[in-house]
């Protein structure tokens, strides 16, 4: 008996297609809801897909549910999977109207909204940063006040560090919480800054448990990277997880975060710190990685990690060993100014030294439009490489950090 799996916005963002690639090449019968007209699927697309519904809004759960019950009038539907963070949970909500299985809408929420995240992952015993989720200006300044500066100012629901602020200081503070629109109705969470080294460790779970997972570190941490233009950024994954010092206390709270959250077969994302205050978790997504991490996990353990992610959601088990043969990374290279790119220097020298290693590369043309620092890793120009030794990866990522320069006008 075939099984149906409908997937919510095929389309976009690009890797997206992988997920229903994978999805049809494990044998199921996949159904794409989105919101681009059905004269948008490419070739590729109109192949994997048995059927396709567009809806004006992927984020409504109204608009999904129509979708789903007509989906359901013609076939038993065995899963509803997003992969998206702005679209996990009018999927939850959706599953819960329409008895399909899958990540439940408190799971979901916990996932998203990051205060009661933390009372959660207090509350079963794993450490984090002290957390408040206010829309009252009185109540965040006693928060402050009682927890000290610096802390973290952010959405409650947002992803990575988009929206994120540093504040050291009750002007700080103020000025966050204007810029935020604080209020009835709009509130923030408010965070102990933890100081430390900071990484990401990602899963796929099956019925709970943890089948696969890598761990990932920033260099330098996140805030840092998206707010100063010389720093050309990096994150990589290790092939050390299973047999350097310190992996294995990460494996046990990742393991003890997903018990507690309730997540049961899915993609998890979860950043981390590690400092003088030990390791304490921070974000907590159940869903993949952005910025095309798992491509980094593809690269450094030689296996399609779109089709393992399938084999759980469709057949409940692994198909794949990973090989750990590989770390991985990516170096974003930002402009030296914002405008339009001129042309790069150091190019040639690094595909003489390093081409071996190099995955893959984004080079915009000469005459692309800047994108600004705070976009992210992928938003200019960028390079992925792997080497079987994290250490000599770490090197040659700085050296072309040094070398690569994108040159810009305004």
């Amino acid at each position: 008996m075939p099984i149906d799996v409908i997937f919510l916005e095929p389309c976009f963002p690009a890797n997206q297609r992988e997920f229903v690639r994978a999805l049809h090449a494990v044998g199921a019968r996949v159904t794409g809801i989105g919101e681009r007209p059905k004269s948008a699927l490419d070739d590729d697309l109109r192949h994997w897909l048995t059927h396709y519904e567009q809806v004006r809004n992927v984020t409504n759960p109204d608009e999904v549910e129509r979708a789903v019950r007509f989906i359901q009038s013609k076939v038993h539907v065995h899963r509803l999977e997003a992969v998206v963070e702005a679209h996990v949970m009018a999927a939850a909500q959706v599953r819960e109207r329409c008895g399909i299985p899958g990540t439940s809408v408190q799971t979901t929420f916990l996932c998203r909204d990051k205060p009661a995240m933390k009372e959660a992952l207090r509350a079963a015993g794993i450490p984090c940063a002290q957390s408040l989720g206010s829309d009252d200006p009185a109540e965040i300044r006693d928060f402050a006040a009682q927890v000290g500066y610096p802390l973290i100012v952010k959405p409650r629901d947002g992803a990575g560090a988009s929206g994120t602020v540093r504040v050291t200081d009750d002007a700080g503070l103020e000025l966050a919480l204007r810029e935020r629109q604080v209020g009835p109705g709009r509130g923030v969470a408010v965070e102990e800054f933890i100081e430390g080294h900071e990484g990401f460790y990602d899963t796929i779970s099956i019925g709970g448990q943890v089948v696969h997972d890598f761990a990932t570190h920033y260099y330098p941490n996140v805030l840092e990277a998206m707010r100063t233009r010389w720093i050309s950024p990096q994150f990589l994954t290790t092939n050390r997880i299973d047999s350097a010092p310190g992996y294995a206390e990460l494996k046990e709270m990742g393991q003890a975060v997903i018990t507690a959250l309730g997540v049961e077969t899915s993609a998890t994302h979860m950043e981390w710190f590690y400092g003088p205050k030990g390791l304490k978790f921070s974000e907590i997504g159940c869903r993949p990685p952005g910025v095309r991490a798992w491509d980094l996990y593809a690269a450094g353990n030689d296996f399609d990690i779109y089709r393992e992610w399938a084999m759980a959601i469709v057949h409940g088990r692994p198909g794949q060993r990973l090989s750990r043969r590989f770390s991985a990374g990516i170096i974003a290279l930002r402009p030296d100014r914002d405008g339009r790119i001129t042309h790069y220097e150091g190019l040639d020298e690094v595909h003489r030294r390093f081409g071996a290693y190099m995955i893959d590369d984004f080079l915009p043309p000469p005459g692309t439009p800047t994108q600004p620092v705070e976009a992210g890793y992928m938003a200019n120009a960028w390079m992925r490489f792997r080497h079987p030794d994290y250490d000599e990866l770490r090197r040659l990522m700085d050296v072309v950090g040094q070398t690569v320069r994108v040159r810009a006008n305004a």
